[in-house]
């Protein structure tokens, strides 16, 4: 896998010592835990250039966040486990989740890791606690993450031979390109990933997006022409602050959501790691199932369409050969909307972890072209932040509403299977 070239040696220990100052900070404010913290080391790593293609690292997350739970489970016994079932376990649970999360990161980023002191960062969290690499929970740790990395060896996320796609150069295609040079699709292989909740990529697939001379189309083309354009836009000064915000990191700002959450609302390890496992499958299921349609329909971004309108032999679409959208579409197809798969598989996870829709929280955008005060918001409810996501991707330009709100069925039905058929309660 490709990996970033060394940092001086001293840089290592540095940044683990960095974390941990922080940590502490942190814990003086509001109650974190080994599940946490470990969250936000991972979203660091596998977040560090070179990045994994596109929004990839959601696999490597859920894989983090599910040795983290089977070690925590190896000692609460309060849920199945997913796949390491590890008897007669003595020591120290924050150890071994701490042991947990430190293994499958150095396997899978072994230069990143090195290059962030990883490491480092475990030995100073162990010791900030009380804690030392003799500790029996380090072997339970090793141990669950062992399990899922020898079930995870094959499941397609690291592919040996490359893969490119093109697209398809036909009218209502992604891939037309008749004046341009075809442009290769992020990680195509992504949708063909094994699935960590569901029975295939394709489970949850939904209808074919509408034909070009529906009248459904010509009402998301016009909506995204207008509202979603770079110049003479009909977008609010709100909308495009909408767009703005939204045009961030998923993986990472959710995973920030998880934590802030977990803190506020959460009061032990057992049912902390149980949510981060929860919605970290839900997430990396949502996105493979995304990029199973974005190979399956191929359907064209507003970019072409609209700049090609004049060739779907629908009258009511005008083509307009200048049309920007208001950020860069990004290199994929249209149907389904990753962005808005992954973000309602998290808020959805929530709501069930939670029995409740209702709950008040913040976002904080990692995008900081917006005023600091207004790189947060706030709101009451779930499915209000699924509401934005949605609208967001059109004010951008990049996504018809149909592609959206498609997608956020799937991000809610992915959610709502890995909640029903995973880490279940034990009854005794």
């Amino acid at each position: 896998m490709p990996v970033p070239s060394a940092k001086k040696p001293t840089k290592p220990l540095v940044l683990a010592v960095a974390i941990i100052a922080l940590m502490l900070a942190s814990s003086a404010k509001a109650r974190a835990d080994v599940v946490t913290d470990w969250n936000a080391i991972a979203v660091q790593v596998t977040n560090t250039a070179p990045l994994r293609p596109g929004p990839t690292s959601v696999l490597d997350m859920a894989i983090v966040q599910i040795a983290v739970y089977d070690a925590i489970q190896a000692y609460e016994g309060d849920y199945e486990p997913y796949c390491a079932s590890i008897a007669g376990t003595t020591g120290s649970p924050v150890a071994a989740a701490a042991k947990a999360a430190r293994d499958i990161l150095v396997t899978r980023f072994p230069v990143q890791s090195a290059a962030l002191g990883v490491h480092s960062t475990y030995l100073a969290y162990l010791a900030s606690r009380g804690l030392s690499e003799s500790d029996p929970g380090v072997a339970v740790g090793a141990a669950a993450a062992a399990c899922i990395l020898a079930r995870r060896a094959n499941d397609g996320s690291f592919p040996s031979v490359p893969v490119i796609f093109t697209g398809i150069n036909q009218v209502g295609f992604w891939g037309f390109m008749p004046s341009n040079p075809p442009q290769a699709m992020v990680a195509p292989w992504f949708g063909s990933v094994t699935p960590f909740t569901l029975k295939s990529p394709s489970q949850f697939r939904p209808k074919s997006p509408p034909d070009l001379d529906s009248p459904g189309y010509t009402k998301a083309y016009d909506e995204v022409k207008n509202l979603g354009r770079l110049t003479a836009s009909t977008r609010t000064a709100q909308q495009t602050e909408t767009a703005i915000f939204y045009n961030l990191n998923f993986g990472a700002v959710w995973n920030r959501l998880l934590r802030e959450v977990s803190t506020a609302n959460v009061n032990n390890i057992s049912d902390s790691s149980r949510l981060f496992a929860l919605a970290d499958m839900a997430m990396a299921d949502s996105l493979i199932a995304a990029w199973d349609c974005k190979s399956h329909f191929v359907f064209w971004r507003p970019i072409t369409a609209i700049r090609y309108g004049d060739l779907d032999n629908n009258p009511n679409t005008i083509g307009d050969a200048d049309w920007l959208p208001f950020i860069t579409t990004p290199p994929y197809s249209d149907y389904t909307s990753g962005a808005n798969n992954i973000s309602n598989s998290t808020l959805r996870s929530l709501a069930l972890f939670f029995g409740t829709d209702q709950m008040n929280f913040r976002v904080v955008t990692t995008n900081t072209n917006l005023p600091v005060p207004n790189q947060v918001r706030y709101y009451t409810s779930f499915s209000d932040a699924a509401d934005e996501v949605v609208e967001a991707r059109i004010y951008q330009g990049i996504h018809f509403r149909f592609a959206d709100t498609e997608a956020r069925q799937q991000g809610k039905r992915v959610a709502q299977w890995a909640h029903s058929h995973f880490l279940r309660p034990v009854i005794d």
